[in-house]
């Protein structure tokens, strides 16, 4: 679907066009939101997997200055890659038996997969698209936190990574070592935020 607005068209035109194509709430309560049935209610979003160029930068990134823990690492030499699998997990947690670990590795929800191809590190030719660069796709994840303006003082602080603040109060954005975009919300505080885009796009719609 493109709303790219036309010679000639107005910004009106454009509100429109966005109202129609989002879902209703009729829509979406008719299907989204239906009660998964008995064989799907143990399914779970275990993971979201990033390529990463230089995995010891990302380690770094990850752990120290977001605060993840890594959770394992495992090595597929015939293929020539790694993953590391991190997340807010609790150290203390983490099973000793290699079978075990794996196991639970696999159970903790929205972990992180960072997939590391080798040789990667020394091509100084090589990037991965962060999904929002022409053409788009993948947007960011997001971290939430307690305040986002402290946690942003703290990044800074620790690693020198400039958080960029959106446009709303209370909502920020910092990049990882390979450019992938990592939203940081605080959860207490979404509510408002939605409800001040949902103002503006109202007051916008009443100049046009």
């Amino acid at each position: 679907m493109c709303l790219t607005p036309k010679k000639g068209c107005c910004l009106s035109s454009v509100y429109t066009r966005l109202s129609e194509h989002s879902l209703t709430h009729r829509t979406v309560n008719a299907s989204a939101l239906v009660s998964p049935t008995c064989s799907l209610q143990d399914y779970m979003l275990q993971q979201t997997m990033l390529r990463v160029k230089d995995p010891a930068r990302s380690l770094d990134f990850y752990t120290r200055i977001l605060g993840m823990m890594l959770l394992q690492k495992i090595d597929f030499p015939s293929m020539r890659f790694t993953f590391y699998s991190l997340g807010y997990e609790d150290k203390a947690d983490i099973p000793a038996d290699v079978k075990e670990r794996t196991a639970w590795t696999f159970s903790r929800r929205a972990t992180l997969e960072l997939t590391h191809n080798w040789g990667t590190e020394c091509d100084a030719d090589l990037s991965y698209h962060n999904g929002n660069n022409e053409r788009r796709g993948f947007g960011h994840i997001g971290i939430a936190v307690p305040d986002v303006y402290a946690a942003c003082k703290l990044f800074e602080e620790q690693g020198s990574v400039s958080a960029v603040a959106g446009r709303r109060k209370g909502l920020a954005f910092v990049q990882d070592p390979d450019g992938y975009w990592i939203e940081i919300l605080s959860p207490n505080n979404m509510f408002s935020l939605m409800s001040q885009v949902k103002r503006e796009r109202e007051f916008v719609s009443g100049l046009l």
